[in-house]
């Protein structure tokens, strides 16, 4: 007979015996509160595995999902604003409350499911929010840093240094430089940004954004750098080879005229020019 949220009186039938509810999301908290003890302590009891213990598990989730919710509305306003993708986290986290919850122990099981899912949510966003990856240990410093940062110039009046905000820490100058730099990845800038402020702090309309004004990448410089790293190999080629290259593509000489610079058939030409232009991109792909 299923359970309605109003009524929970009838769930406590015979002895052992669970209610059936057919829908577990809609019972009111109140009255799931007073379920999952009962809930608890059956599934306490039930092998691991049997369809009972997966009904017992799975109703006890439903049930509880209003405290996912509750815990995810303080999240509401930070991050992507993406609620499902809070609400999911923050499920994961009650899912792993209930699993570990210990009925003897007489603590009220949303005492100890609501930190899981905040904990949860919080280790989301933390591994999440910010716009380039990097290290664990680099976000917990940015945010000592910060806190670090705020207590030092309060106190003195200014700034603090690198220097004064690693001995406040208790970590190197160089630890504390690299979680300044870390804090750049926090947060991503757009291109289309607009630079530059007018007055009374009013971008300035038509003004460029970054875009605008970064420098594009010079191709020559591929070229530079194609050039600096085939003249050692160049070099290390044998006289003839490397005179024909020359001729090649300096020169701009076909390979019959080659051959008969060189007193060799264009047929030879051909395969001494594919061996020597081998063995050169050989030598790059090597490099890199």
């Amino acid at each position: 007979m299923p359970l309605r949220p109003e009524a929970p009186g009838p769930a406590r039938q015979e002895a052992g015996e669970l209610p059936r509810i057919d829908d577990a999301g809609q019972v009111a908290p109140k009255d799931a509160r007073e379920l999952s003890k009962l809930f608890f302590e059956r599934l306490r009891d039930l092998p691991e595995g049997t369809p009972e213990h997966r009904y017992a598990r799975d109703t006890l989730i439903e049930m509880n999902l209003s405290l996912v919710h509750y815990v995810a509305g303080r999240f509401r306003n930070r991050g992507n604003g993406h609620m499902e993708d809070i609400v999911q986290v923050g499920t994961v986290g009650l899912i792993k409350a209930i699993d570990r919850y210990d009925v003897d122990r007489g603590s009220e099981f949303v005492s100890f499911a609501v930190p899981c899912v905040l904990g949860e949510i919080k280790r989301y966003f933390r591994d999440t929010s910010w716009a380039v990856h990097v290290p664990r240990r680099l976000q917990e410093l940015r945010s000592q840093l910060a806190v670090a940062q705020e207590r030092l110039s309060s106190a003195l009046g200014r700034e603090p240094t690198v220097k004064e905000l690693a001995a406040d820490l208790g970590v190197t100058e160089e630890q504390a430089l690299e979680g300044i730099m870390a804090a750049n990845g926090y947060a991503a800038g757009s291109l289309d940004a607009p630079q530059g402020l007018g007055d009374e702090g009013e971008t300035y309309r038509g003004g460029r954004s970054l875009a605008d004004v970064m420098g594009d990448t010079d191709p020559a410089i591929d070229a530079f750098e194609h050039l600096h790293a085939l003249a050692p190999l160049l070099a290390d080629l044998p006289e003839r080879e490397r005179r024909i290259i020359e001729m090649r593509f300096g020169q701009e000489m076909t390979q019959a005229e080659i051959g008969a610079v060189l007193g060799i058939s264009q047929m030879h030409v051909s395969r001494l020019l594919s061996r020597t232009l081998l063995r050169l991109r050989e030598g790059l792909l090597a490099r890199d």
